[in-house]
């Protein structure tokens, strides 16, 4: 049975992880990269990061953005997200507050969810962060749908 999730159980999904999958255009091509956020629902936008590159240079021209993240249970019980919304990248000491605030939400999540402590961000990110400090975007969410599967 498939059931549509209310807005409550769709940010709930969001709150819950920090893995999903990122999609923008670049040059008319659809592109979906994985990527690791947190959802931060006081401001309601998805805080990520990024080293420079093609992601990077196709957001800025086309700002349009979708992100889905997914609990699965089993084969027949899950809850999937898709978030539309805007990019928006950040500078200065505002990248360093939202870097910071998604930093403590990740390291929370995983240290919940996986019961494992970290000591800093490099730990539980796929790509190195070398001195350079990455480059801190938000979206801003403009709509959230979901769906479950339970049976």
């Amino acid at each position: 049975m498939y059931i549509t999730l209310d807005a409550t159980d769709s940010k709930s999904v969001l709150e819950n992880n920090y893995l999903g999958h990122l999609s923008y255009i670049y040059q008319n091509r659809p592109y979906v990269v994985p990527i690791t956020y947190f959802y931060d629902k006081d401001r309601n936008v998805i805080i990520c990061y990024s080293g420079e590159g093609h992601k990077m240079h196709a957001m800025r021209q086309n700002k349009q953005v979708a992100m889905n993240a997914i609990d699965v249970d089993a084969l027949t019980k899950w809850r999937s997200v898709m978030v539309h919304g805007t990019f928006e990248q950040l500078f200065a000491s505002e990248a360093k507050s939202y870097l910071h605030d998604f930093s403590l939400g990740v390291k929370s999540l995983i240290v919940e969810k996986e019961l494992k402590e970290l000591s800093f961000i490099s730990e539980f990110s796929s790509k190195a962060v070398n001195e350079n400090l990455p480059m801190i975007f938000i979206i801003k969410i403009d709509e959230i749908t979901g769906k479950m599967r339970k049976d």
